[in-house]
């Protein structure tokens, strides 16, 4: 008789829906998302890792011209830095950094 009430509650016990995901509250919530862009950012050649004063992650590419002489950041695949007049290695660049534009000089910030 046990071994009866044993197998109906392992019976009924199996025969049960598998639990709905929760509902984060919010309209479009990924929780892969992350890992997908980690994978796009691989697949591109990046790399993935913190930057920026929030320590946020991104994808860090190498620009093709790196270190190449610049006027302008018109000239480069990213920016063109003041201090030495080349294109920046990386995108993005975190901190504050004096680029050269179209129009001269400037300094940006990016956090």
């Amino acid at each position: 008789m046990i071994r009866l009430a044993i197998v109906l509650v392992l019976g009924v016990t199996a025969c049960q829906p598998e639990p709905e995901p929760l509902d984060s509250g919010l309209k479009g919530f990924d929780p892969n998302l992350i890992e997908r862009e980690k994978a796009a950012c691989a697949d591109r050649g990046g790399r993935w890792g913190q930057g920026g004063g929030g320590g946020r992650f991104v994808c860090y590419t190498d620009t093709r011209d790196a270190g190449r002489s610049c006027t302008s950041s018109n000239d480069c695949e990213g920016l063109c830095l003041a201090r030495s007049a080349s294109c920046a290695p990386v995108t993005p660049l975190f901190g504050c950094n004096d680029v050269l534009t179209g129009g001269g000089q400037a300094t940006i910030c990016v956090d």
